[in-house]
């Protein structure tokens, strides 16, 4: 058992504490798991930059409520210590009334309005439920929930938002509160009255401060790879951990027996390709990848081998693949322009044929030219016949797609779940696009997005391949193909 990070909102400061939290322990033990609830992919590097290990997403949405499960145990096994960061605040997620069939055991399960009616004689749980939230990952791995609270403008009040959070749904166990911009002695003085009659530990108080701050921009914070004081900052994150929290009430909460790890089937592909070399862009321009999709693919059989768009000249040699993660080309396409021998070859080998996916970021690049969010043009690698301009509004949320014809990852009328999170557009539509959007609720098809050609998969849709290992699976089947056929 370990405990689950989460707030009443989003910015109170579930990231700072759960850092703070895992460098401190690491002075305790260097075995300590992190997870984040959630398609997030920047607070996982932050967490691995900490850990010196993956973080993994538990995101029941991309995968499934049986693959969360597993992932958990699986990657808790031989820790001493884990820990979950939530996501924006303790009850948000969607509708499980969302007609998603991986979700609907879930549904029929559960429900979605709170109740409280006799069933048999006994009294049933208030199950106040959003699927993939906060809340929905610690009831379904059994853990208790720190609440993170930003005090700044509140003091007697903060009794009512705790009850409220607290008493909503009794199916939940809550562990402690951490009290987050505290201003003074008086300030916690007036906090810890408000709290007492409530008899909820609290496991630490931080006080306002701005030593520690992680610098964000137009998609969240900065990634950890652009942060030249990082170091820095984790020496006085460990230092904040040591001396704000209460470690002999937080230590038995993180330190508990973890759960049994299931069959090694059900979280590790059972199949092996011979091995298939495929290149990785990743530079601070393309920097997000799920460990789960990174490890499923050496699993199977595939060396990653990592180039950067923005300085290598080109791509390894031998390759039989290429991934395109997403990341940040916006910020660095004066870079990725001025590296024109870098995108001339990689032109060339998806001209030939070369298995490529291409994901948001990815398919930026793949563009003939990114718009900056100045209006300044910059050439990208011009194999998709479009251009990507950057916009205020953000595209963002989950996506059920249903796929509209054969791509070196999916098959014609699969059924996909992903997730979009870009401020990009294309300025063209593919004729045949690969995904049609579909309406959860109604079934009712929407807009269509993607690029296909010749063994190119381009998607603004963010794929987790945990609960889906036949996504990789195809991909290391095309790429073994490929190479028998460009001999």
């Amino acid at each position: 058992m370990t405990i689950v990070i989460a707030g009443e909102r989003s910015g109170v400061g579930k990231t700072t504490v759960t850092l703070a939290i895992l460098a401190a322990l690491l002075r305790y033990s260097n075995r300590v798991q992190s997870f984040k609830v959630g398609p997030d992919y920047i607070d996982p590097m932050f967490h691995r930059a900490v850990t010196g290990l993956n973080s993994y997403n538990l995101d029941p949405v991309l995968t499934s409520e049986k693959y969360v499960q597993d992932c958990f145990a699986t990657h808790t096994q031989g820790m001493e210590y884990a820990l979950i960061e939530g996501v924006m605040g303790l009850f948000d997620g969607v509708e499980p009334t969302w007609n998603n069939p991986m979700n609907h055991s879930f549904i029929e399960q559960d429900g979605f309005q709170p109740t409280n009616e006799p069933s048999d004689g006994k009294e049933r749980e208030t199950v106040y439920d959003y699927f993939a939230s906060t809340a929905h990952i610690a009831r379904l791995l059994d853990l208790p929930v720190v609440m993170v609270l930003d005090c700044s403008r509140l003091s007697g009040s903060i009794a009512a938002v705790v009850h409220g959070y607290t008493s909503l749904d009794s199916s939940l166990k809550f562990g402690g509160l951490i009290l987050n911009q505290v201003g003074s002695d008086r300030h916690l003085e007036l906090l810890q009255t408000a709290l007492e009659p409530l008899h909820i530990p609290i496991l630490g108080v931080i006080r306002r401060q701005s030593s520690i701050t992680i610098p964000d921009r137009h998609l969240g914070l900065i990634p950890t790879a652009e942060l030249s004081n990082l170091p820095v900052l984790i020496d006085h994150l460990g230092e904040l951990g040591q001396t704000c929290f209460d470690w002999s009430l937080l230590l038995p909460l993180l330190s508990q027996s973890f759960p049994s790890p299931p069959p090694s089937h059900q979280i590790t592909p059972p199949y092996r390709f011979p091995t298939t070399s495929i290149a990785i862009a990743h530079d601070p321009a393309f920097s997000f990848y799920y460990a789960d999709n990174l490890e499923t693919l050496t699993t199977m059989g595939a060396e990653l081998i990592p180039w950067s768009p923005m300085d290598d000249p080109g791509l390894p040699s031998g390759i039989q693949g290429i991934y395109l993660g997403g990341g940040f080309p916006e910020v660095f396409a004066r870079e990725l322009s001025e590296n024109l021998l870098g995108r001339q070859t990689l032109f060339s080998l998806i001209h030939q044929g070369v298995p490529t996916y291409a994901e948001c970021g990815g398919l930026m690049y793949l563009t003939e030219q990114i718009i900056d969010f100045n209006d300044q043009p910059w050439s990208m690698v011009g194999i998709l016949p479009t251009q990507t301009r950057m916009k205020k509004g953000l595209t963002l949320g989950y996506r059920q797609a249903i796929a509209q014809l054969n791509t070196p990852m999916i098959t014609h009328g699969s059924l996909i779940q992903g997730h979009e999170f870009h401020r990009s557009q294309t300025d063209a539509i593919p004729s045949q696009p690969i995904f049609q959007f579909q309406n959860p609720n109604t079934g009712q098809l929407t807009r269509g997005e993607g690029w296909s050609m010749a063994n190119l998969h381009a998607s603004y849709l963010h794929l987790h391949w945990g609960a889906s290992p036949s996504i990789p699976h195809r991909f290391l089947q095309q790429c073994q193909t490929s190479k028998n056929q460009l001999k």
